[in-house]
């Protein structure tokens, strides 16, 4: 049964975009981009105080079903009747954005789409966190990729791309000069500095899948919203440590370990995705 959203449930909704989707439509504007950080990484306002920060945050400290996790690989469930994630990702026009507590690709309207499951999903936006968000079996890896997708009914999709130190990452590669001029702006981070990148190729992120973990969790950010379906690829990738460094170095000092703890599982279920070979 379908039931009307109520006033909260719209003020939660349009701190997810702000925070975590960042949306971009064609009706953007520089101002809007402008927004005050009510949250960080340390201290008064790191991710221990994040539910009492703002009423609208409060999922963050209540919530049951929270993210990033540390996945258990010995308990972790081989579901059969889970199908390769297709995406059909091509180009996109991109802008890179100092979100202020990350870095990221916003882009328009796009035709790039991820089909999970039978579920059709668009592409929105991606960014990065360092540290890794996400572990597995206690190990923590050096940044992580989020791709943002959001389907019609308004569900979330996340594919977690995992990083470790070592040869240069082409993707990073293929910006590295424009995050070089992110840093260089030396705006204050709250003034959402970006940078054009006009049209940006997706296909190095469309390779087969041959190995993921699902689970039901949350967004990684105030408010925290318990409406994401998370994909991490069990194929991890590398970055040089000047490519880390380069997406750190423009967020402030607050920032730039952007990653949230390890939430409890409180018994949810991790399935895994592994692909055949005959």
């Amino acid at each position: 049964m379908a039931l009307a959203p109520t006033a909260a449930q719209v003020t939660i909704f349009v701190l997810a975009a702000t925070f975590e989707i960042i949306l971009a439509s064609p009706t953007f504007r520089e101002e809007e981009s402008i927004v005050q950080i009510p949250f960080s990484y340390m201290g008064a306002t790191g991710p221990g105080k994040w539910g009492s920060l703002n009423p609208a945050f409060s999922e963050c400290s209540k919530g049951k079903s929270q993210s990033p996790i540390d996945i258990p690989k010995g308990k972790v469930v081989l579901d059969k009747n889970l199908k390769p994630l297709k995406r059909q990702y091509s180009y996109i026009n991109a802008t890179l954005v100092n979100n202020g507590f990350n870095v990221g690709l916003r882009c328009g309207e796009n035709s790039n789409l991820l089909i999970s499951n039978g579920k059709t999903y668009k592409f929105r936006q991606m960014h990065w966190h360092s540290p890794s968000e996400h572990r597995i079996d206690g190990v923590r890896y050096h940044a992580e990729l989020h791709l943002v997708h959001i389907a019609d009914d308004g569900s979330i999709a996340v594919i977690a791309i995992l990083y470790h130190l070592g040869h240069p990452d082409p993707l990073i590669a293929k910006i590295q000069n424009k995050l070089n001029q992110l840093a260089d702006k030396k705006f204050a981070v709250e003034e959402g500095d970006q940078v054009a990148l006009g049209t940006f190729s997706m296909h190095q992120l469309k390779k087969n899948t041959r190995k993921y973990y699902r689970y039901s969790g949350s967004l990684t950010t105030p408010p925290c919203n318990e409406t994401v379906s998370w994909y991490i690829l069990g194929k991890v990738r590398s970055l040089s440590r000047e490519q880390l460094q380069a997406l750190k170095a423009p967020l402030g000092w607050a920032y730039k370990n952007n990653a949230r703890p390890a939430q409890p599982l409180n018994g949810r279920l991790v399935e895994l995705y592994e692909e055949v070979i005959n």
